[in-house]
């Protein structure tokens, strides 16, 4: 079954954001992981939000997106970001109701 990993992002250091999307980018697409929403969060219409960015990766299934977290690839990256870029992130498994349909 499909999982996502939801993201907020907050670039503190613009140099270390970088050094971190690319190594981050290389190491999803290793582990079969597809980009699905990537840009910036522009218009918050309820609640606060307090990220500059934000993403939907999407996976083959939780194992996989496991297996990347804590792969060796992934581990760099967050290493390249710590104190410089804050990251907020969840998992989430599942796919559309069965009869639901997005419009095309």
């Amino acid at each position: 079954m499909p999982a996502h990993v939801i993201v907020n992002v907050d670039v503190l250091n613009e140099e270390a954001g970088l050094a971190y999307a690319a190594v981050a980018q290389e190491s999803i697409l290793s582990h079969g992981g597809r980009y699905l929403v990537s840009g910036s969060t522009s218009e918050p219409v309820e609640g606060t939000w307090d990220a500059s960015r934000f993403m939907v990766i999407e996976f083959p299934d939780m194992d996989r997106i496991r297996e990347w977290y804590d792969s060796p690839e992934y581990r760099r990256a967050r290493a390249i970001r710590e104190g410089k870029v804050r990251v907020g992130m969840m998992f989430v498994e599942g796919t559309l109701p069965e009869g639901f349909s997005l419009p095309t």
